[in-house]
């Protein structure tokens, strides 16, 4: 084993242009073994005329993202006939999206316009932690969603009953729950790897495959952990979506009137275009095997659900929803 690690170990250490680190910059001894106290993110490029315009790409994303999201929050909570279901569930989305992006890009950001691109081992562990943490909520809340629309749509003389204020505050909690202890599964076995070198992360935020492609421990129990619990809650989400949607679509179906039709199942629109983004980029991600992995094919998809799909979310569910139409024009009101 020793051997093993020592020829993982180089002498000096890169991480960015025109810059080493020497291997006792970057780790502390740990019994025989010597353990990285930073790492370095090269995130999405090294040319620096790049990371200026994509530095202003990413600010732009952010800010649209934290500002329209936090208008649907206020208009759904200042507007009482929005105090349903589907909008108290909404309005938890969209803080969990401003939540999720906040984890990542301003970490970014500062990357791109600092000379030393790294981070601490405990803010990077801290990273990850919350970034599944927010993701999986994500899922959940959608799958959530999902429920919502099959009992208004399939089950609507039921729909006061089972989904009361309690049951889908229920649902919040248990979505919150479930995903951070999820997450701090994860961190406890992340953080009992040890890291001997080298310390480059070929992304932008520290992600779980990333880091376990750097540990000079055995992973396997991670990987496996990842590849069964961490599928799991990532796909029983996607599919009580999926079974939700064919009882919805079955239902539409047996509506008399081609318009009739047209207005049930253009309620689902927007949480369909939602889903097909998150679930169609995530699972590309992380539901396969670690042998698959392509860095530069996952920074790409990683931005698409990370940094777009959140920022999407407020003009998908606004654009085509008269009542959150009306809601954002009585917002818009009050504040002039």
């Amino acid at each position: 084993m020793a051997n093993e690690v020592e020829g993982k170990m180089p002498g000096t250490l890169t991480g960015y242009p025109g810059g080493q680190h020497s291997l006792s910059e970057t780790a502390t001894p740990r019994g025989n073994q010597s353990h990285m106290t930073e790492f370095l993110l090269l995130g999405l490029t090294t040319d620096p005329k790049q990371q200026v315009w994509l530095f202003a790409t990413f600010l732009a994303m952010y800010l649209v993202n934290v500002v329209g999201n936090s208008v649907i929050i206020a208009a759904i909570w200042g507007d009482v006939r929005l105090h349903t279901p589907m909008y108290f569930l909404l309005s938890n989305l969209s803080l969990v999206d401003i939540c999720f992006t906040t984890v990542i890009v301003p970490q970014m950001l500062m990357n791109m316009l600092a000379q030393k691109k790294t981070i601490l081992f405990p803010q990077c562990i801290t990273q990850m932690y919350f970034f599944v943490a927010f993701g999986i909520t994500d899922s959940f809340l959608l799958a959530a969603m999902a429920i919502d629309r099959y009992v208004a749509i399939c089950n609507p003389l039921h729909y006061t009953s089972t989904m009361s204020p309690r049951r889908c505050l229920l649902l919040v909690v248990a979505s919150w729950m479930v995903s951070h202890l999820h997450s701090l599964t994860h961190t406890i076995l992340m953080a009992r790897l040890s890291f001997c070198g080298p310390n480059i992360i070929h992304h932008f935020f520290c992600d779980v495959q990333p880091l376990l492609t750097l540990s000079c421990s055995d992973t396997s129990i991670n990987e496996l952990l990842a590849f069964t619990e961490g599928s799991f809650v990532i796909m029983s989400p996607f599919i009580f979506i999926i079974i939700s949607y064919i009882h919805i679509t079955r239902a539409v179906l047996r509506v008399p009137s081609g318009g009739g039709r047209y207005k049930v199942f253009s309620t689902c629109g927007s949480h369909l275009t939602v889903v097909a983004l998150f679930y169609g980029t995530i699972i590309s991600v992380y539901i396969r095997p670690s042998s698959t992995y392509s860095v530069t094919k996952d920074r790409v998809v990683t931005v698409i659900y990370t940094v777009v799909t959140p920022m999407l979310n407020p003009f998908i569910y606004s654009l085509r929803n008269k009542d959150m139409k009306q809601a954002l024009r009585t917002l818009t009101r009050r504040t002039e």
